[in-house]
């Protein structure tokens, strides 16, 4: 059954059997997809990964260049996992009035998810609105809305995980980025501080620098994949080998392990990163 609000869409396709099945660690996937235009190599890759936990990015919902397809709820049907899917924008070139066609964010899990809710972020950059001037053609990448973080619980046989799928703005400065990361760290004292918590996504800034690591600190996340070592995404030329945008990081009582970034993939102009979370 799908069950929808204005801003939210999800639906359950895990097995039953997973709910009696207790874990001694998960294994998180994060991942920008791209819109997830090669959709059978991004499902055939998650697959393989046999993950507990998937957070996407830059998920289209009844897009044009993307068949019309709910990608997030194809995923998680193949999977046979549940799925939350945000609304971060209404892609104005990619759908029609009658039926408008979204991008956002999208947390799969084969355990059950709950509590979801969109953060909006309290300071946005305006770069992606119409103008009078500018064809409504896709290229443009015309859109209504603006970045979001996706919040859930991830419920594990009574106790509960707090994963936060961010997406920071891609255009604009650091300064930015940062006080859209800062709403997610507001946002996460409120959580009880004896569960685990996951704050994972593309950042579009790199995170290992001191600044912004001590932010990180300050509100006492430590990071789960070293993407400073291995760039995340692929490099355009020469002079440019990739950036260190991905990011994943973990607060409370449990041990992130293994963390990788996994540069061989090419369905996306991404890399996915994955850990193991010991809980």
């Amino acid at each position: 059954m799908i069950v929808a609000t204005k801003e939210l869409v999800s639906e359950d396709f895990a097995r039953r059997w997973w709910l009696s099945w207790p874990p001694g660690s998960l294994r998180i996937v994060d991942w920008n997809i791209d819109r997830g235009l090669k959709l059978p190599a991004i499902i055939e890759f998650l697959g393989s990964m046999d993950a507990d936990v998937i957070m996407l990015q830059e998920v289209d919902m009844n897009a044009d260049r993307t068949h019309r397809v709910n990608i997030a709820q194809e995923i998680a049907r193949r999977l046979r996992v549940n799925y939350v899917f945000g609304r971060e924008f209404i892609e104005l070139a990619q759908g029609t009035k009658t039926a408008p066609a979204y991008q956002g964010q999208a947390t799969l899990s084969r355990w059950k998810i709950s509590n979801a809710r969109i953060i909006h972020f309290r300071q946005q950059s305006n770069f992606w609105e119409p103008r009078w001037f500018k064809p409504n053609l896709a290229s443009f990448q015309e859109r209504h809305g603006g970045r979001i973080a996706l919040a859930v619980n991830i419920d594990i046989l009574g106790g509960s995980i707090r994963c936060y799928n961010l997406h920071l703005e891609s255009r604009g400065h650091d300064q930015l980025r940062i006080a859209q990361l800062d709403d997610v760290l507001r946002d996460a004292t409120e959580y009880h501080s004896a569960s685990p918590v996951i704050v994972a996504g593309d950042f579009n800034l790199d995170a290992s620098k001191p600044e912004i690591l001590n932010v990180l600190e300050r509100a006492q996340f430590r990071s789960a994949v070293p993407t400073a070592r291995v760039p995340t995404t692929p490099g355009r030329h020469l002079l440019e080998p990739g950036r260190h945008i991905d990011w994943a990081f973990v607060r409370g009582p449990a041990q992130a392990s293994r963390g990788r970034v996994h540069y061989s993939i090419r369905a996306s102009d991404h890399y996915p990163i994955s850990f193991d979370l010991a809980i």
